[in-house]
């Protein structure tokens, strides 16, 4: 199997980027992450980037590829909560985060809030992540629909966040993946799902020939239905799983 991998970011109206998202390839193996700092809180920014980098730098390949991802993302919590003492800042840098992990013929997918991981399959089916928040959960109760979960006015409150003391494990992993049924996978932070459709998610993957270019067919109706709002920061990162290994890689834009 081969992969391909493509990263987006964008400030929106905001004055500050909280997005962060990086990858780091192994061969054919590769480790995406896309986090969001919270904006409600003071220095949002320093907690996705630092859990970001702490998970780009910590990862290590060839180990399990689970537990080696949930070990890593432990200690990035505990190394964002020494973060904010050694800063006096207890009640600020929180951060949610998705994670995917690809190895060899297999992919896991972990994730603590809302921002999403998306996997389209070559049937035309898709499975995502469920958002850590009061809406999913309204959702799931049914007392809301699944499509009112992007317009309910408490979108924004979440349940389970990095940078928050746990009282119990509030990481969430997807079941382990067989890449010879994936088309590809799709993380992104709340700002980008938010304004687009699965539907559209999938329109647009079945006409782009990379990564990237899914990436920027996206973005323009993110950017279409975000005009004349107070756009968040957007961000996603795109993985294509191809058939053999390219001769080229896309890199961060």
């Amino acid at each position: 199997m081969g992969i391909l991998v493509g990263t987006y970011t964008n400030v929106g109206s905001r004055p500050v980027n909280e997005d962060y998202v990086t990858y780091r390839e192994a061969g054919d193996s590769v480790l995406v992450v896309v986090a969001d700092g919270l904006g409600g809180h003071a220095k949002g920014e320093v907690a996705s980037s630092h859990v970001g980098a702490f998970l780009h730098e910590a990862y290590r390949f060839g180990y399990p590829a689970k537990e080696e991802l949930h070990c890593k993302l432990l200690e990035a919590q505990e190394s964002l909560l020494e973060l904010q003492k050694s800063q006096g800042a207890v009640k600020a840098m929180k951060t949610t985060v998705v994670a995917l992990v690809v190895e060899k013929d297999k992919a896991w997918m972990a994730h603590v809030g809302d921002s999403r991981g998306y996997v389209f399959y070559k049937d035309g089916s898709y499975q995502r992540t469920l958002d850590h928040s009061v809406t999913q959960m309204l959702a799931l109760a049914g007392e809301i629909q699944e499509k009112d979960i992007r317009y309910n006015e408490e979108r924004s409150r979440l349940l389970r966040v990095l940078g928050s003391p746990w009282e119990k494990d509030a990481i969430e992993f997807e079941k382990e993946m067989d890449l010879k049924n994936i088309q590809a996978f799709l993380l992104c932070s709340d700002g980008f799902w938010e304004l687009i459709d699965e539907e559209k998610m999938r329109e647009t993957l079945n006409r782009a020939k990379t990564p990237q270019e899914w990436l920027e067919k996206m973005t323009k109706i993110v950017e279409k239905n975000g005009k004349g709002k107070e756009m968040d920061n957007y961000t996603a990162a795109a993985v294509f799983i191809t058939k053999a290994s390219p001769w080229w890689k896309f890199r961060k834009k």
